[in-house]
């Protein structure tokens, strides 16, 4: 048995008994794709044939970009060459929500441009601003259900307005590296195995922007399936004052 005949049966093993822990393993499954079922399903389902391919070579992004890994897949006789970009979301509960995006309230700013009440709201919201109510049901932040009526319009309002933009930023992002899939991993108990969705990013922008932009019972705030609130958390160190947003992506799992 040769070294990378070796390399794979215990990557496969590993892979069998513990799953996918990081992204490495989804790097090394597309780099042995020919010996990896995970590998090929996944190919199909970016509507590769797999007699047609030449290479696949996958490597990690480093930074903070959308996507996680970027696979490129050559083509036998037309010597195409294609790159995709993938964001990889691991996650073991199907009932669970993953941290998509965080980032202070200046960098959202930055990008969507706060009208000067809406960013006074937000920073109440997280905590960057003490309370300006009595009695507030945090004494380290508010809550969007403790602000005025109008003020939560407002709110409401600019995301409304905001949607398509907030979504795409926070899912698919922007430039070079922006996610062009999302793979979704869902690592069960070890008899139960492995199961997994890949699907095309605006597939999931549509998915997860559907519904009304809304308060929660809790005080926060809902883009249809995306969730926005405060980060907490952090031993009350100055990153707990974030602005965070989570999904459950294994969602995707159930829509295949």
């Amino acid at each position: 048995m040769t070294d990378k005949q070796q390399a794979l049966v215990e990557l496969g093993s590993k892979t069998a008994k513990n799953g996918f822990k990081n992204e490495i393993f989804v790097v090394n499954e597309f780099n042995y794709w020919k010996e990896s079922k995970y590998a090929k399903e996944w190919l199909l389902a970016m509507e590769y044939k797999l007699d047609e391919i030449e290479y696949v070579k996958a490597e990690k992004v480093g930074g903070s970009y959308k996507a996680d890994i970027q696979v490129t897949v050559e083509i036998k006789l037309k010597k195409l060459v294609d790159v995709q970009n993938l964001q990889v979301k691991l996650v073991s509960n199907p009932k669970g929500f993953n941290q998509i995006d965080k980032r202070w309230l200046k960098n959202y700013d930055e990008l969507w441009n706060f009208p000067g009440e809406v960013s006074e709201l937000f920073r109440y919201f997280t905590g960057e601003l003490p309370p300006k109510i009595q009695n507030p049901r945090d004494e380290r932040r508010m809550f969007i259900d403790e602000f005025e009526l109008s003020e939560q319009i407002k709110i409401l309002n600019f995301i409304n307005e905001n949607k398509t933009l907030i979504v795409t930023d926070i899912l698919k992002g922007r430039g070079k590296f922006s996610a062009e899939w999302m793979l979704v991993i869902l690592n069960l108990k070890e008899e139960q195995g492995v199961r997994w969705a890949l699907e095309p990013i605006n597939k999931v922008l549509n998915y997860f922007s559907t519904g009304s932009v809304e308060i929660t019972p809790k005080g926060s705030l809902k883009i249809g399936r995306i969730t926005i609130q405060r980060k907490g958390g952090d031993g009350g160190r100055d990153s707990a004052k974030m602005l965070q947003f989570k999904i459950n992506p294994a969602e995707l799992i159930q829509l295949t």
